[in-house]
């Protein structure tokens, strides 16, 4: 169980332990195709070793100039070290093309799984663009780090050791040299590593950041411009891409500045080389040839401490990414199919209430204000209820304990006489269907959205449901009828609102909950919205959060909700009777509704 009371499933096992989690989030990643790894790690090796031969096979060709052997077999030999190397090489990118990309869709899979099995409460406390970004960019840096720098740093290792092992062979003075060089270059690179990451870290915090303002902007698009609020936005936005690009200048200053003094510090090894090595020539202690292949395997140890650095620079990258995955794998999730154990049968008989809340209280999070304190109700099993009261009054609160959105405090809500927790959430979640105020679509078509809550529904079912909801002739006019995909240029925000609820119908709910369904319809359509309520009322139970007058003149039950406490119960009649502030509130609702009717006269008039 979570804090907020969801069943929550554990973090995938298999990730050792060790002090350095985020290159353990690296590593969980290739394990997978540690094998790929294995095998591209072995071409490497062969890659490697033909460049750490050829140096030596250039001494022998020195060598038999001057003692004017053939020449014709070290010739073959470098021709061949070519060949092998090439192809070895066009094999190996291949394999690390394949294992990044592997990498880079393994990634995305596991978050996009995630995010999307979080419990709402913990989900909303970040913006979905800048978890779009993790999921786009962050996996990105991850690739890198995760597949050709460990490569890299591989190849580095082998070509440096090597390199240094065949000196070793040729001069011990100059191997000296050289061996002093890369320790003093490598205490460069520790040095800038610190600041670099942490440069790092903080630019692709700004590029969450940005992802997340920039998409409520473009969310809210027509109030940003119907606001003149365009240039304040941009100038948020914009705000976090300069803090980006200011810290990728840091990191770019921090690494120009190491890459400068390894180039120096290299030239400078070099010189030094070539000046001790003619000294020890002249002294007859290091034969031409010798010194050639030196310089040549020093010219070669420069490329693996540069690759040896850019993979540390690399790595400081993608372990800032995986930190930011890591928090996206560290969030819980809701088992939805795990079954509880259940202590009490079911009751369906007709007269039961088939949603009771008793005594229930709840809150958004630790330490904040009660949502609901003390609410007791029966929701009957047939019929539709209405829930007002002004906002903050909790009524969104009551839905959201329904669905195990939330979890009561303290209390119970009970379906069937099984307190929710008792359900699984697939089975509570099958039985309850819910239509939001803003009745999101999905992207895709039509037909996509129509079966979203019921698969395996046949056409036959769809073309009903459009019908009850009078939006059958609208689809048959569309040129792909249901498959045409869904935007804004093809629904308006009216018919919207109708597939959200006939999305809804089509699973054939025992329990239908309604944040107005409404709200945005002219008074026709309202009718048929209307009729078709009552059909699902007639067979299981309606619950909605009421904003026009006629959903609660025509509900069977209303719930009258005050800070946190439903304080009345009853029907229209009943309560405008007893309750002051039921009188208040249809009163407003009747104002609202007198300006909604003169809206579509005014429509009807105009179209």
């Amino acid at each position: 169980m979570g804090l907020d009371g969801t069943v929550l499933a554990d973090t995938p096992p298999g990730t050792p332990p060790g002090r350095f989690p985020n290159l353990r989030v690296l590593w969980s990643f290739v394990r997978p195709h540690r094998w790929t790894l294995a095998a591209a790690a072995a071409l490497t090796a062969v890659t490697t070793g033909t460049m750490l031969v050829t140096p030596m096979a250039t001494k022998s060709i020195l060598d038999g100039l001057a003692d004017k052997a053939p020449l014709a077999r070290p010739l073959w030999i470098l021709v061949a070290l070519l060949v092998v190397g090439g192809v070895v090489g066009w094999v190996r990118l291949i394999l690390l093309g394949r294992l990044a990309e592997q990498i880079v869709l393994d990634a995305r899979v596991t978050m996009v799984r995630r995010l999307l099995r979080v419990p709402i409460g913990r989900l909303g406390r970040r913006s979905p663009g800048e978890l779009v970004t993790r999921v786009t960019s962050d996996t990105l840096l991850l690739r890198e780090a995760a597949s050709s720098t460990a490569l890299d740093f591989f190849s580095a290792v082998i070509t440096l050791v090597g390199s240094l092992a065949l000196m070793a062979t040729l001069d011990w003075v100059l191997l000296a040299v050289m061996v002093g060089a890369i320790i003093a270059i490598a205490a460069v690179i520790g040095l800038v590593m610190r600041p670099l990451a942490a440069a790092q870290q903080e630019a692709q915090a700004a590029i969450g950041r940005l992802g997340g303002i920039l998409e409520g902007a473009l969310r809210a698009i027509r109030t940003v411009k119907a606001s003149r609020s365009e240039t304040w936005e941009s100038d948020r936005v914009l705000t976090e891409a300069h803090k980006s690009f200011r810290q990728r200048m840091r990191a770019v200053r921090i690494e120009a500045l190491g890459w400068t003094l390894t180039g120096v510090g290299f030239q400078g090894a070099i010189l030094v080389i070539l000046g001790v090595g003619a000294w020890r020539v002249s002294l007859g202690q290091l034969t031409v040839s010798g010194l050639v292949a030196f310089l040549l395997y020093a010219f070669l140890v420069v490329e693996p401490v540069t690759q040896l650095s850019q993979s540390v620079s690399t790595l400081q990258s993608g372990v800032a990414a995986s930190a930011r995955i890591k928090e996206i794998q560290d969030l819980p999730v809701e088992d939805i199919h795990a079954v509880p154990q259940r202590t009490s049968a079911p009751v369906t008989g007709g007269a039961t209430p088939v949603l009771t809340f008793r005594d229930v209280t709840a809150r958004y999070s630790p330490g904040v204000r009660r949502a609901l304190n003390g609410v007791s109700a029966d929701i009957p099993r047939h019929g539709h209820t209405a829930v007002v009261g002004p906002s903050g009054a909790g009524k969104t609160t009551l839905f959201s304990l329904i669905l195990r959105f939330l979890e009561p405090e303290h209390g119970a809500v009970v379906l069937d006489g099984v307190p929710l927790q008792q359900y699984s959430l697939d089975e509570l979640r099958r039985r309850v269907v819910y239509v939001e105020q803003d009745t999101p679509l999905l992207p895709g078509t039509l037909r996509e959205n129509l079966c979203y809550t019921h698969r395996d529904a046949d056409d036959e079912a769809l073309w009903n449901v459009l019908r009850e909801v009078r939006l059958e002739e609208k689809v048959r006019s569309l040129e792909h009828g249901l498959d045409t995909p869904l935007d804004g240029t093809v629904v308006s925000g009216g018919e919207r609102q109708r597939i959200a609820l006939a999305r809804a119908l089509v699973s054939r709910p025992e329990v239908l909950l309604l944040d107005e369904a409404t709200a945005q319809l002219d008074g026709l359509t309202e009718s048929a919205i209307h009729d078709a309520v009552v059909k699902v009322a007639a067979r299981g139970a309606v619950i909605t959060i009421a904003h026009r007058l006629s959903t609660v003149v025509d509900a069977d039950q209303i719930l009258v909700m005050e800070d946190g406490v439903c304080r009345a119960t009853g029907t229209h009649d009943e309560l405008l009777a007893v309750d002051d502030l039921y009188r208040d509130l249809v009163a407003a609702l009747r104002i609202a509704t007198i300006n909604q009717s003169a809206q579509d006269r005014d429509a009807a008039v105009t179209g």
